[in-house]
Order: structure tokens, then sequence, then C-alpha cells
């Protein structure tokens, strides 16, 4: 009887998983994204199709070697919407 309630058990946490979903930016104001940044430091919003990317209020949500580069998205009332940063790494091949 066990072996079928951990199959149980593992069904209803891909079905949650499965239930989590991502806000697009393209489908929402730029205001409320531009919110989401703000209130959540930093949030994973999906940006058109199945892309995403991770944006950010400030350099405290980045990795120290990273640097804050703007982000700018559609959205449902603008076409280039900022709604924060994206943190990105110095390429070695581009020197200082």
């Amino acid at each position: 009887m066990r072996p079928v309630v951990l199959v149980f058990l593992l069904a209803l946490a891909a079905t949650a998983a499965e239930a989590q979903t991502r806000p697009s930016t393209v489908s929402r104001p730029c205001a409320a994204s531009q919110r989401d940044v703000q209130r959540h430091g930093a949030i994973v919003l999906g940006t058109g199709g199945f892309t995403y990317d991770r944006f950010v209020r400030d350099r405290s949500f980045c990795e120290f070697d990273e640097f804050l580069d703007p982000a700018w998205v559609p959205s449902r009332d603008r076409e280039a919407c900022f709604v924060g940063y994206r943190c990105k790494t110095q390429s070695p091949w581009w020197g200082d």
C-alpha cells in the first residue's frame, strides 16, 4: 500500500510544480512588471513566447563580479518598458 501513496504524492508534487508560472511582461501593463521587480528585488519574468529573464532592483541581487545592465522589455501598454536591470558578467574577451 505504501508504494501507491508514494506514487500519489510524487504525482501531486509534479502537478504543483507545473502550476507555477512566471508573469509575462507582454500581457501586463508596464507598471505591474516594474512593481514586481521593486517589491521582490529579483524576479524571473517571461518576455514573450518561451523567453524569460531574471530582473533585479539593484546591484545587491547580483554576484560580486557582475554589473548592472538596464533592462527594457515589451509590455501590454509600451513597446519598451524599463523594468529594472539584468546582472551581467564582464566578458573575458573584452579587456579593460
